[in-house]
């Protein structure tokens, strides 16, 4: 394993040697005896992916049990080839000497003069090169531990115990069907993580959703059970700089439990709930709202009452659709609502509004940005206002009178769909559907949802 010491303290990582006395090894050997790990055998976790929350979840992971190098091996996947640009490598050259610590590090393990050559220009960088030195190209200004990189997919995924899903929704279905291959001889599954917000939408034989675990799933025959869904509230960087943050893990309780308890960090607090629907879907469903909630944020000049009209209406539609979903879902409220006003709060499809309505971004720039990765909630637009204005959904209107498409009684994801996807509208127009005089009240629309006559079950692709 690649050796983390001699990270300074200053920014709380102590590479797992502080956490002797809290019963981290008793945790590790803990799980590696649920997975059937003999004496001498590395229980193997990869990270498959290397955006900010995929490359903070494995840093974290390799921070707390590095130290165990004989009984656990942390690596991450990420794709090779990408290039580095110029500005950006000075600006990551800035990052580095602004940090005594971090420049330390890389003196001792002779990295730092391809730093110092990049910001000239003498040489190129590649992403996977700087994630090798704790640098997320999403995230240059919040150093990581180093980390140990592997770039070919077969090699990492094909004897781990424990991959984590870090690859945004719109990339797990492919990656997926490709590390299928590579599992066709194991004798057991592994447990599968997943971090990615988001969802897609089927049409045939009926309309329904397919979220990350799903496509997990159906790419890899590994059992549902072995696939649970991460969810905050959290924003990577902050994580990592060891704000406090609550987590919950969602799925079968044969793995949800002792995940969660060796997940568990003294500034990471994991929970576990069986509610596996719910909170992934609220997962896709906050990226969809956070660009509504940038553009209402930059267009009105940070108004708090503004923000806080949006985010009645915003929630009362996630709480619409949910019932869609699920019979008796959890709740927006402890975990899950903070999970949603962080995201509104700030994280990248926050910015990605904010920079739409400043006119700094366009829709049709596309919806990977450079610096942030992809804005996923951009996809997830386009997936639930597909599959909730399909007419075999309909439903009575509030006054009974004629049967309406569900996404009619979600006007801001309707005009987000306009601006985003169908780009009719400029971002004007969020602000224009809060103050329609005709717009009910939200606790109209929570009601209708939770008097049970609008759950599909066959959204979920159920009978």
């Amino acid at each position: 394993m690649v050796s983390t010491k001699g990270v300074s303290p200053s920014n709380g990582h102590s590479n797992g040697s502080l956490h002797n006395g809290n019963g981290t090894e008793e945790k590790l050997d803990e799980l590696r005896r649920l997975l059937g790990k003999a004496d001498g055998d590395l229980l193997k976790i990869v990270g498959v992916g290397a955006g900010a929350w995929g490359s903070v979840f494995a840093a974290m992971l390799q921070d707390y049990y590095g130290q165990f190098r004989e009984k656990v091996q942390i690596r991450i996947w990420r794709r090779a080839g990408r290039s580095v640009d110029r500005a950006t490598a000075e600006h990551l050259f800035e990052v580095i000497n602004s940090r005594e610590d971090v420049l330390r590090r890389l003196i001792r393990r002779c990295a730092y003069l391809k730093y110092v050559e990049a910001r000239l220009g003498d040489r190129t960088l590649y992403a996977d090169e700087i994630l090798r030195d704790g640098f997320c190209l999403n995230m240059i200004e919040t150093p990581l531990c180093p980390m140990k990189v592997v770039t070919n997919l077969q090699e990492a995924v094909w004897d781990a115990d424990i991959v984590i899903n870090g690859l945004p929704s719109t990339e797990t279905r492919e990656i997926f069907e490709e590390i299928s291959r590579y599992w066709k001889e194991r004798i057991s599954f592994p447990v599968i993580i997943s971090l990615a917000k988001g969802i897609e939408a089927a049409l045939d034989p009926v309309p329904h959703i397919v979220t990350p675990t799903q496509m997990i799933n159906r790419a890899t025959g590994v059992p549902l059970e072995n696939i649970l869904y991460l969810g905050g509230p959290n924003i990577a960087s902050e994580i990592y700089n060891r704000e406090y943050a609550n987590a919950r893990i969602c799925g079968a309780e044969k793995w949800r439990k002792p995940l969660a308890k060796f997940l568990r960090q003294p500034h990471f607090i994991v929970w576990d709930n069986s509610d596996l629907v719910t909170h992934e879907v609220m997962g896709g469903l906050k990226n969809v709202y956070a660009i509504g909630a940038g553009m209402v944020a930059a267009l009105t000049n940070e108004s708090a009452t503004s923000k806080s009209v949006y985010f009645a209406h915003c929630t009362s539609e996630m709480i619409f659709i949910t019932h869609l979903l699920a019979e008796e879902p959890e709740k927006l409220a402890g975990p899950l609502l903070a999970d949603t006003y962080v995201t509104l709060l700030k994280g990248r499809n926050a910015w990605y509004g904010q920079m739409l309505a400043k006119g700094e971004l366009r829709p049709d720039m596309g919806d990977c940005i450079k610096g942030k990765g992809m804005i996923q909630g951009v996809s997830a637009v386009g997936a639930f206002y597909e599959l909730l204005s399909q007419p075999s959904l309909s439903v009575n209107d509030p006054g009974g009178s004629k049967p309406i498409a569900p996404v009619e009684l979600c006007p801001i994801l309707k005009t987000l769909y306009k601006i985003l996807i169908k780009r009719e509208l400029s971002t004007e127009a969020i602000l224009q559907a809060l103050r329609d005089e005709t717009m009910n009240d939200p606790r109209d629309r929570i009601e209708i949802a939770q008097n049970h006559t609008f759950y599909r079950p066959s959204l979920l692709g159920q009978p």
